[in-house]
């Protein structure tokens, strides 16, 4: 089995976890935030969409330049436009990874701004921690934003509270 195949079947239940809980976001709410420091809603809700993408970046460019890309979360209006968007980003992740060869896996990429790396890692490094970990953390604090918000969770690892 290669790497990426090793990877495929929890990137699927992770990703169908995320899918979830976008299902549940209010967005007539989507400039609700729970501390003037946070995140709204909206932002928090689209991040999380456009983070599958970053998987098909990974895989499919030797490294990333952020200097002067606009990484603004794309302004969503209805849920429908967040679970399209996650989806597509989604579709575009899963075809980069099922052609992901071992060899490609364990090559080094590198996010960098400009002249400065901001890190090197192997891909399957960046797929675990910057796309996969960090998915897993938004997701979570969008699902403090919802219970905040009396929307009942879904069951991610099993039932929740509002599923008994």
């Amino acid at each position: 089995m290669s790497i990426a195949q090793s990877m495929f079947g929890e990137l699927e239940q992770e990703m169908a976890n995320t899918r979830k809980v976008l299902e549940r976001v209010p967005m007539e709410k989507a400039d609700w935030k729970p501390h003037h420091k946070s995140g709204t809603l909206a932002w928090l809700a689209g991040h999380c969409a456009i983070m599958p993408g970053w998987g098909a970046v990974t895989l499919n460019q030797k490294d990333l330049d952020i200097q002067g890309v606009d990484s603004a979360v794309p302004k969503f209006t209805t849920r429908e436009q967040l679970l399209t968007h996650f989806d597509s980003e989604l579709a575009k992740y899963r075809a980069a990874i099922k052609t992901a060869t071992d060899e490609q896996m364990l090559e080094s990429w590198t996010l960098h701004a400009g002249d400065h790396a901001i890190f090197t890692m192997p891909r399957v490094a960046v797929l675990r921690s910057m796309v996969m970990n960090h998915m897993i953390h938004h997701r979570a604090e969008l699902v403090v934003y919802l219970r905040l918000l009396d929307v009942p969770i879904p069951g991610l690892y099993g039932p929740s509270a509002d599923e008994k």
